[in-house]
């Protein structure tokens, strides 16, 4: 259709090209132009319906290759449905037979478990007649028992609970002995852990005090002014402050020598400010003795005034917190007073937090223990200080726990509050410390020389030391002599000695080190 139009349109411009150009050319040659141009149109017209058949072709050929690929892509649907048609088949197959053996299992079961139950009645049915006879038969034993025995089934049943209670009681008695045992080593374990744990979180300095303090002199030539004419001045100085003054050939020095460290700190005090001033005469050094006697009670009230208020206990008596300022000069088996009653407070106030018990009290009670050691008349001595020091604290309003436990810490009283016995652990604790007193530093220093002789006892040892304040012994061997198997029994053949041969506060670990090196030298 398209082709003939073409034709057409071809033609008719060819014969418009014609009359146009036979309008314009001759009328002769009108006639050739003519043949020319129906000549070409029909070349046109041939050419294009060769064109039209050649695209017709073409069309046919794409629709048919179109209609083959549709054909193919709805084969391999169908391939696939068929696919997962069999496999559904398959396993509906499948489970069919599944089912079908399932059923034949129950059927088994059902027909096993009717067997079982035919069989379990059957021997219930005969254990329910030997029941029977077994009961004939207790009743007849019971019968003949009583009448052997002359009792009644009850009256044998009273002797029998009474027989049972006895044995019950005895053996409810060893439970509770038993029960209290553990329970008096488990408060020892808990007691012995709030100790250690009180001792670790307090550490003080130890002073140790002397009976002679050294007084420096800038040149020998102050001894004889020291001496005066006749030993006038050496005596006053004696007389005035109570302290033996000691001049020998020690070069550029003088020995204070008084058991009163009050005394002996006044004197040396003194003597400074004389040798200072230059004035040296028996009317000056009793001048300056008053002076300085005056000058040590305020520090010592100062003193006092300081350590309460570190310590945090309000409303002492004045003369009490003179007695603790008077307790820096005084010591007890070499370690200070004051330092050692600091301490004891301390103590006190943590492990009184430790059992719920007034930490302010028990710090109170621990800085005032040792007060009846200061006294300040020579009247009161040959009362013990504790006692002493509980009545003080009565005369100056201080509270009955507090007292009791100033009282009992030496158990000079008996012990009435919950204060007492933790105001006397805390002073062992403070005064057997290692190092704190010259005896237990002694026997400390011994122990530890003990623990490592017991090592150095042992084949193979090479090196021992005793660490941890004496609470772990570290051992080490001779690789070459002791091996590994060797190095464990070593350690506990150690406790074992140790355990049989010494005496010793607490625990003590033994730690076997065994060490091999290979040495070369790269040359």
């Amino acid at each position: 259709m398209d082709i003939t139009l073409i034709g057409i349109i071809a033609a008719v411009v060819g014969l418009a090209i014609g009359f146009g150009i036979a309008k314009m050319l001759e009328k002769g040659k009108a006639t050739q132009i003519l043949g020319n141009a129906k000549k070409e149109a029909g070349k046109i017209i041939e050419d294009a319906k060769k064109e039209g058949e050649n695209i017709k072709k073409d069309k046919i050929f794409q629709a048919k290759e179109k209609f083959l690929e549709l054909k193919a892509e709805h084969e391999k649907v169908i391939i696939n449905k068929d696919k997962k048609i069999a496999e559904a088949e398959k396993r509906t197959r499948d489970k069919e037979s599944q089912v079908g053996s399932e059923l034949a299992k129950n059927k088994r079961l059902k027909e096993q478990l009717e067997a079982e139950l035919k069989e379990v009645e059957y021997k219930s049915d005969i254990l329910e007649k030997k029941r029977a006879e077994v009961e004939k038969l207790h009743r007849s034993q019971v019968q003949q028992l009583e009448v052997i025995s002359g009792l009644s089934a009850d009256e044998a049943k009273g002797q029998l609970l009474e027989s049972l209670k006895e044995t019950a009681k005895t053996d409810a008695m060893a439970f509770v002995q038993s029960t209290l045992e553990e329970a008096k080593l488990t408060a020892q374990q808990e007691a012995r852990k709030i100790v250690i744990n009180t001792i670790q979180r307090i550490g003080t300095e130890e002073a140790v005090e002397n009976c002679v303090s050294v007084f420096n002199l800038e040149s020998d030539d102050v001894k004889g002014r020291i001496i005066g004419r006749e030993g006038r001045n050496i005596r006053a100085i004696e007389a005035a402050t109570g302290v033996e003054i000691i001049v020998d050939d020690t070069p550029e020095a003088i020995i204070l020598s008084c058991f009163d460290s009050v005394r002996r700190e006044i004197a040396r005090l003194s003597l400074h400010k004389l040798v200072t001033d230059g004035r040296i005469h028996p009317a000056r050094i009793e001048e300056v003795v008053k002076k300085t006697e005056k000058q040590i009670n305020e520090e010592i009230a100062e003193i006092g005034k300081r350590t309460v208020i570190d310590l945090g206990i309000h409303g002492l008596h004045p003369e009490l917190i003179k007695a603790v300022g008077r307790m820096k000069y005084r010591s007890s088996y070499g370690q200070n007073l004051l330092q050692h009653s600091r301490e004891v407070a301390k103590l006190c106030g943590v492990m009184a937090a430790e059992l719920g018990v007034n930490p302010k009290l028990a710090k109170r009670a621990g800085l005032l223990h040792d007060i009846g050691k200061v006294p300040n008349t020579e009247v009161e001595i040959e009362t013990p200080h504790a006692i002493l020091g509980m009545q003080w604290a009565e005369k100056y309003g201080e509270k009955k726990e507090v007292c009791n436990a100033i009282g009992a810490h030496h158990d000079e009283i008996e012990m009435t509050s919950l204060i007492s016995p933790i105001v006397q652990v805390c002073d062992a604790i403070s005064g057997a410390r290692p190092g704190a007193r010259r005896q237990v530093l002694d026997s400390y220093i011994q122990r530890l020389k003990d623990l490592e002789d017991i090592a150095f006892g042992f084949t193979g040892v090479q090196k021992a030391y005793a660490i941890q304040a004496g609470r772990e012994l570290r051992v080490i061997v001779e690789s070459e002599k002791v091996n590994d198997d060797q190095a464990a029994e070593l350690s506990f053949n150690i406790s074992q000695k140790i355990q049989t041969d010494m005496t010793y506060p607490g625990q003590v670990k033994i730690t076997v080190i065994r060490e091999t090196r290979s040495v070369n030298v790269a040359k």
